[in-house]
């Protein structure tokens, strides 16, 4: 192959690469291997294609391969960390972000695709340096301010983000989903806010997925403004659309929950599992209060919060032996009955470094393992549970007027109201069971008790998680961590009376879910 003929297949493969065309792209990549088999940068292209096509271990095996080929590019270093990081590798994807910035990295993206790792690290002042770096080569590029923005709201910096949103937005005005989240960073009143913008933008938005964002912005926007009615017909028909596109069937989750209660039919035995007691878990249904624990858990100087940590369901998933997409399923659970209990935890324990084992302990805020409670005590008896009960009206509420991780299918209950109170049911369910054969290992802090009498339930949450009374635990809001989960705004004030019994504003639009509800013997 002539230079001239490598040159055209490399560039092919970034046009196409550029353009979503993924596939194609890692057609011409493995034609120019065929050719020149060390060839550096089309690994590195055929890594990045393969990355976006989600074939982790590939991508990897051809990212390893241009790093040995080419051990001084940064952009290579870069691409490498984030496949790490997204296999869940945080260490090994942090070192190697570290290596790939004393390589000198000096184009918008390298340092852009460093930020990403630093953020899903928690290392999110390190990952908005990155970003800011990023916007400075490329002002116009409406992922990189969409990122920068997003560390910036993390990291507490409201204005910044906002400024950084709207850069977002001037350079791509259908960058749908910076639309919600603009909106969130502050309460909107009738003086100012966007809500003849978003509307005239509606008819712009072809897909389901614009029509969701647009529609999620102006329900917050209306609920802010006391346009409760009109707030409540933008959610349900975004969420509506959504629901209908994703061919989710309720049954599948009530399959997954009555085999978890199956597989735990009995009292655990005597738990031999890792002896770390650094880990407390915080879960419940998401948008219950889990934010304000773990913000009220980690202003104590012994506690460290490490954010919503997919870590535990990996570990227990590897462990299994299975292979299937899901990461609960019957095969992951059968494969458990053999599984060494103390290595999930201490595997567990070590994923979450860099990050944790600067304190005595941290808090891992992953709501939904509460589907995991039983194997948590079981792999490390050691570690703190709590688990957040709201109201189940504004439990319900909360998780429907929630826009979730649109590609995590464990939320899928959220795009229908009646979807989510039968969720709930079964959570509720779940929770009995736990407590049936964990008696005294799960704390439950119910979100209306906390916020009526907060000093009274931090030293209960406190004495639980064996901590010493700390007064800053009542300040929370000056906790200067970031906060990278939907509750980021919120948790930065002081306890708020306005969030209980929310759903008062929608009884007509909520009659369906009372119905439900009631007749299952549930009260208000």
């Amino acid at each position: 192959m002539t230079p001239q003929q490598r040159q055209h297949w490399l560039r092919q493969a970034e046009l196409l690469l550029e353009q979503h065309r993924v596939a194609e792209a890692a057609d011409c990549c493995r034609r120019l291997l065929a050719a020149v088999p060390d060839d550096a940068e089309a690994h590195l292209l055929l890594g990045m294609a393969l990355l976006e096509q989600r074939q982790l271990a590939a991508a990897l095996a051809s990212l390893r391969r241009a790093h040995a080929l080419a051990p001084q590019a940064a952009d290579v270093a870069a691409q490498l960390a984030r496949a790490l990081s997204l296999g869940q590798q945080k260490a090994a994807a942090v070192a190697m972000a570290e290596t790939a910035l004393t390589l000198m990295p000096e184009t918008a993206l390298t340092l852009d695709t460093l930020g990403v790792v630093f953020s899903r690290a928690n290392a999110h002042a390190r990952a908005a340096a990155l970003f800011a770096q990023a916007v400075a080569l490329a002002p116009g590029n409406a992922g990189y301010q969409f990122n920068l923005a997003t560390s910036l709201k993390f990291l507490g910096d409201f204005e910044a983000a906002e400024v950084a949103y709207e850069a977002c937005l001037r350079a791509d005005p259908q960058y749908w989903k910076a639309y919600p989240t603009l909106s969130q960073l502050r309460p909107q009143s009738a003086a100012r806010n966007h809500i003849a913008r978003y509307e005239a933008l509606l008819p712009l938005a072809k897909t389901v997925e614009g029509q969701l964002h647009l529609r999620m912005a102006l329900f917050k926007e209306c609920e802010d403004l006391g346009q409760y009615a009109a707030a409540f017909a933008h959610l349900a028909t975004g969420k509506s659309a959504r629901r209908k596109s994703l061919g989710y069937q309720f049954d599948t989750d009530a399959q997954l929950f009555a085999m978890l209660m199956a597989h735990c039919d009995a009292p655990p035995a005597t738990p031999r599992g890792c002896d770390s007691s650094e880990p407390i878990f915080v879960i419940g249904m998401p948008r219950t209060g889990t934010t304000l624990v773990e913000r009220i858990l980690s202003s104590h100087p012994d506690v460290h919060a490490a954010g919503e940590l997919q870590n535990f369901g990996l570990a227990l998933k590897r462990a299994s032996g299975s292979r299937t997409r899901q990461l609960l399923d019957a095969e992951t659970l059968a494969g458990l009955r053999t599984a060494d209990f103390a290595a999930i935890g201490k595997t567990y324990v070590d994923s979450t470094r860099p990050d944790t084992g600067h304190t005595q302990h941290f808090v891992d805020k992953m709501p939904l393992n509460f589907l995991y409670a039983a194997f948590i005590h079981q792999a490390l008896p050691r570690a703190k549970i709590v688990c957040l009960r709201r109201n189940p009206w504004d439990t319900c509420l909360s998780n429907f007027r929630q826009l979730f991780a649109l590609h995590f299918s464990y939320y899928n209950y959220s795009y229908d109201l009646l979807d989510t109170s039968r969720y709930f049911m079964l959570f509720d369910q779940l929770m009995a069971h736990w407590q049936k054969q964990m008696p005294g290992v799960i704390l439950e802090v119910q979100y209306e008790q906390l916020v009526a009498n907060p000093e009274a339930q931090t030293r209960r949450l406190l004495a639980h998680c064996s901590l010493d009374w700390n007064e800053a635990c009542l300040h929370f809001e000056r906790n200067e961590s970031p906060v990278s989960t939907a509750s980021a705004v919120q948790v930065r004030q002081p306890l708020y009376q306005s969030a209980v019994q929310r759903f008062r504003h929608y009884d007509a639009e909520l009659a369906p879910l009372t119905a439900l509800l009631t007749q299952a013997g549930y009260a208000p």
